[in-house]
């Protein structure tokens, strides 16, 4: 049968094509995405690759669509019985019938391409790879991305390396992938099993990432290496519809593979325009962004931007060249295992949420109109980056993340507790306050948003501690002269919670990149009413040496001006934003200065609120201001030098906030403090 190729044992068969070298091939289901075969095998066969012998469609199609020598059958069944021994057979069918036509061409004489996803549950897919093998027949799977030569470039700067065309991006911290499409109703109209979980009884899991834009994820697991099942260690998924369907049409899927690289995608089909879909690899140098209906490769550095066009290989051809010459397949029935298993896990998750229908916008009438999610495109930006689930992100139409959100006090709403024990080990895992509200409802913090992911709501970090960062993100490194992307991540995690109506205390421990315990933590939250529009909240913590430690910022490493660690307060966008102290006014003014308080209001999404911020009594730390390029308090610890802590040697600080609904004069303000 030929040498075989170095693919898989399911597509490693060699078989001459007819003795004129043009190939006899039969199409099953000749509308949707069948019309593009049809054109498709119309090139080919003017170039006199193959011949069309005969299609098979319930719904023949429109007379003069197909050459007058092309047969015509109503089922697959009846075009296998009569005699054209074709070579090939694509099947381009609704999703629930790949099983059972594929299995059947296993049985005949030809090899087969099967149109994306493969099968509709791993038990079939599996039952599809035991009946190639025994068949001896190769199987190629559409997944046309597949096929562009931008994959072998983009592998390469998986590897850290350069290509001809591009630097190196670093090393490979994470892939995602970003898909924004609008399907209006006459899209899930066009058939009985459009949308459609099951039919009938028949799995068919029609939904955003298994069909639509299930050339996102098959490109990014394809890019990660990620081939058969056993690559991929977990799959998390978070399914929603804001369409009147069964499956889902915006959902985040997270995927881990087994040597720990996170791929994360989220996808919509309610965005407010369409947008080509793209894969991101995320390097420690840049960034290559991979546009695959395009095949075009733009890889962002310090050095400046770099793109290139790439061409592709047409699937259909590469088969036949398979076939004829032993040429690898690009989409092997055996390498679709990995996505397999990521439709597996969708299919047996529970059935996606329904978006509220207050959260959804309509634009157009009939079956022209289509859903919009307000915001969506940012909220998928923020997922891919912190890669994070919609749950996790607190977006307000999702499912609450039951894992690791709980309220602060046991009689009061006004603030939550983040374990953050699942946060990307990028974020620093660590336990916040998230979200955190004014007594009227007004949220007052914001946590992994788009500009920097590792922010997370209220909470104490500190960049540097022997080495390691709490904080998340890059680190600032003296010898460097810039923040560089290191393997420097350590973990905040809780040992102990003792939770009451207006006080929670936690016990902590600060766990090193290398697994050692550094400090320990006694983290302390005092909730105070003080009237109808205004609570207090008072965050004590002790920090306690386990080894000897040296606390550091990036200012302490010479980052002159941002020497930020210790208390931080991330806020959300807001506008009139206004910060002062009692002694300056503005961000330049305020940043880096000592004073009693600082004080921040500004109009929320809520409605106005004040926050003013108590220095701690037991150190002069400067306050740490962020308001032009994002919105920001901290109390700065080591703000130009480290701070040594001896081994079971402590320290403390505390810090005071007060929680407004409405615009505070520095009047009132003074009266709070006092």
């Amino acid at each position: 049968m030929g040498t075989p190729s170095t693919d898989s044992p399911t597509s490693s068969v060699k078989v001459p094509a007819a003795s004129s070298g043009t190939a006899r091939v039969a199409l099953v289901g000749v509308h949707g995405f069948g019309e593009h075969h049809l054109h498709n095998l119309e090139r080919l066969s003017g170039e006199k690759l193959v011949d069309l012998v005969a299609v098979a469609d319930p719904n023949p199609p429109a007379a003069g669509t197909l050459p007058g020598t092309t047969a015509v059958y109503p089922d697959l069944d009846a075009l296998l019985a009569a005699d054209h021994r074709p070579d090939v057979v694509i099947v381009a069918t609704p999703i629930q019938t790949h099983a059972p036509l594929a299995l059947s061409v296993l049985a005949s004489s030809a090899h087969l391409y099967l149109e994306k996803p493969p099968v509709a549950s791993m038990k079939d897919f599996l039952h599809l790879q035991e009946a190639a093998g025994k068949a001896g027949k190769s199987v190629q799977i559409g997944f046309q991305s597949l096929g562009s030569h931008a994959l072998k470039a983009l592998e390469q700067l998986a590897k850290g390396e350069a290509t001809e065309d591009f630097p190196s991006i670093g090393r490979l911290k994470g892939i995602s992938a970003t898909g924004r499409w609008v399907r209006d109703r006459a899209y899930y109209a066009r058939s009985r099993w459009a949308g459609k979980r099951s039919l009938d009884g028949v799995d068919v899991v029609d939904g955003v990432a298994t069909n639509p834009l299930a050339h996102a994820i098959a490109t990014a697991l394809r890019i990660a290496g990620a081939r058969t099942a056993a690559d991929l260690e977990s799959v998390d998924t978070d399914l929603y519809r804001a369409n009147d369907i069964e499956a889902d049409d915006t959902s985040v899927i997270r995927m881990r593979t087994i040597q720990g690289l996170p791929i994360t995608c989220a996808l919509t089909l309610c965005a407010s325009e369409s947008v080509e879909p793209y894969v991101t690899l995320h390097g420690t140098e840049g960034t290559a962004v991979f546009h695959y209906t395009e095949d075009r490769v733009t890889v962002h550095t310090e050095a400046g931007e770099a793109t290139r066009e790439f061409g592709r290989d047409d699937l259909t051809e590469n088969l036949l060249s398979h076939l004829s010459e032993g040429t690898p397949l690009l989409s092997p029935l055996d390498h679709s295992g990995a996505f397999m298993k990521v439709l597996e896990a969708i299919r047996t998750a529970e059935p996606p949420t329904a978006i509220p229908s207050d959260a959804v916008n309509w634009v157009g009438t009939g079956q022209q109109a289509h859903a919009v999610l307000p915001g969506i495109e940012e909220i998928l930006e923020r997922a891919t980056k912190a890669h994070a689930t919609f749950s996790e992100l607190g977006v307000s139409w999702a499912c609450r993340d039951s894992t690791g959100t709980e309220p602060l006090f046991t009689d009061s709403t006004e603030a939550s507790l983040q374990r953050g024990s699942t946060l990307w080990n990028e974020l620093s895992p660590r336990p916040y306050l998230h979200p955190v509200s004014t007594l009227a409802g007004t949220v007052v913090t914001d946590h992994m948003p788009v500009d920097h992911a590792w922010h997370l709501g209220a909470g104490f970090a500190l960049q540097d501690v022997n080495g390691t960062n709490f904080w998340g993100g890059r680190s600032y490194r003296r010898s460097a002269g810039r923040y560089v992307d290191l393997e420097d991540h350590g973990r905040i995690a809780i040992q102990s919670i003792d939770r009451g109506p207006d006080k929670t205390t936690l016990a902590l421990q600060w766990i090193a990149a290398d697994g050692s315990a550094l400090l320990r933590e006694e983290r302390s939250f005092a909730r105070t009413s003080i009237d109808h529009r205004t609570w207090r909240l008072d965050i004590r913590t002790e920090l306690t040496g386990v080894v000897d430690c040296s606390l550091g910022s990036p200012g302490s490493h010479g980052a002159a001006g941002s020497g930020y660690g210790g208390f931080f307060w991330r806020l959300p966008a807001n506008g009139s934003a206004r910060v002062f102290s009692s002694t300056a006014e503005g961000e330049p003014d305020v940043h880096g200065t000592v004073a009693p308080w600082l004080a921040w209001t500004g109009d929320f999404d809520g409605g106005p609120a004040t926050l003013v911020f108590g220095a701690p009594a037991e150190s002069t730390d400067p306050w740490f201001v962020r308001l032009n390029q994002y919105p920001a308090v901290g109390s700065a610890l080591a703000w130009d030098s480290p701070v040594d802590l001896a081994a079971g040697q402590s320290l403390s600080r505390t810090i005071t906030v007060w929680i407004s609904d409405g615009t505070l004069t520095p009047e009132e303000i003074e009266g709070l403090v006092a």
